[in-house]
């Protein structure tokens, strides 16, 4: 064999069995998957719950007739305030006048009759004693000296009538607050007992503001209460905030006075009342808002970050712990309500537990990881134009 082919099959065979070498080499593992934790520790929690509610004022009346007429003037500016008393609408008031009149007249003519029947009844006593007249004849003169003073009563009490119906050709304010729009103009007919109001007052510098809760919540927040988990609340004298419509906080805290005593069987739920200062007048009747009911403070509540806690198959909450040497742990927990961008964790984690939070993507339990406390990035400021620094 010639000398080339020798060597060609000699580093044939060298080349061979360094890549029979190598195929026999495992690679290298790689290493453990890094993951942020934060520590689980107990901490006072404040309780809240947001419902929704609809405002109203503390007091409403409607203003209406109590006699017939033409309405003759208005004296007050719409949307202003008035007072109790305050006169507002004046009804044409000449046949209530007359009618005042023709019982002053009545009055007058029953207490004149009352002079002439009394003497004729002295004298007929006078005269049954000396047998001039019967005793028949005393006793009907004694009976007409009844009547007429009966008939002075009568005409007293439709002369009283008639000034009150007079009195009543001035509306006036039941209550103080803030009155709305007229509904009648000057010349328009009024009728006692009438459907429709004049107007309506509202009294705002309090308002209530009417909201629903569940039964089940009430039951559970008692029963916290009374185990001495939830303290320094109470479900007839809690704070309440108000979201308004617009998404702002109203400035000032209300207090919540009253819980209906009886529970919805349609939806099963209380009526929670509370009050609110309305100095401003910024709260409205008929507003729908948000109450935000601070019920109470957990002593050893346990905030877990909203990323920390997910869901398996069966819809359970879950969350990844770092176990002893670095493995991971599933852990089914109980969630109760959102405190920020936490969960308020009742049950399946204690305090000292490191819950992975971050590079949780591909983390399976059992797994080996290499754990670091979570550290929450800043947040990125914005610039005036909206471009970031």
């Amino acid at each position: 064999m010639p000398q080339m082919s020798i060597r060609s099959l000699a580093l044939a065979s060298a080349t061979v069995l360094a890549l029979a070498g190598c195929a026999k080499a495992p690679p290298p593992a790689p290493p453990p998957p890094s993951v942020g934790f934060v520590v689980a520790t107990a901490t006072p929690v404040t309780l809240t719950t947001e419902l929704p509610g609809k405002i109203s004022a503390l007091e409403t009346s409607d203003v209406r007739p109590q006699i017939s007429g033409v309405v003759r003037s208005r004296l007050f500016q719409e949307g202003a305030i008035v007072h109790a008393g305050q006169v507002l609408y004046v009804i044409e008031d000449a046949p209530y006048r007359a009618t005042v009149l023709n019982a002053q007249g009545q009055l007058a003519n029953a207490q004149a009759s009352i002079a002439s029947t009394q003497l004729q009844s002295q004298r007929y006593h006078q005269l049954v004693t000396a047998n001039a007249v019967s005793k028949q004849d005393s006793d009907n003169a004694d009976a007409t000296a009844g009547q007429a003073r009966a008939s002075v009563v009568t005409a007293r009490g439709s002369l009283f009538s008639a000034q009150v119906n007079l009195g009543f050709t001035r509306i006036k304010a039941p209550i103080s607050g803030r009155i709305g729009r007229s509904l009648v103009t000057p010349g328009a007919l009024v009728q006692t007992g009438q459907t429709d109001a004049l107007a309506t007052i509202q009294h705002l510098d309090t308002v209530y503001v009417d909201v629903t809760q569940s039964a089940a919540q009430l039951l559970d927040l008692k029963a916290a209460m009374a185990g001495g988990s939830v303290s320094n609340a109470s479900p007839s004298s809690a704070r309440v905030q108000l979201i308004l419509p617009n998404g702002d906080v109203y400035p000032v805290e209300g207090r919540l006075q009253f819980t209906d005593v009886t529970v919805d069987q349609n939806t099963g739920s209380v009526t929670l009342r509370a009050t609110f200062p309305n100095p401003k007048a910024i709260l409205l009747p008929g507003m729908f808002v948000r109450a935000r009911i601070v019920e109470g403070v957990q002593a050893q509540g346990l905030l877990i970050p909203q990323v920390g806690i997910a869901r398996n198959e069966r819809g359970q909450a879950i969350a990844l712990v770092v176990g002893a040497d670095n493995v991971v742990e599933q852990r089914v927990v109980t969630t109760g309500q959102t405190v920020d961008n936490s969960w308020l964790v009742t049950s399946g984690l204690k305090p000292g537990d490191h819950v992975i939070v971050e590079g949780l993507v591909g983390v399976m339990p059992g797994a080996k990881v290499s754990p670091h406390p979570f550290t929450a990035a800043p947040a990125t400021p914005v610039q005036p134009n909206g471009a970031h620094s």
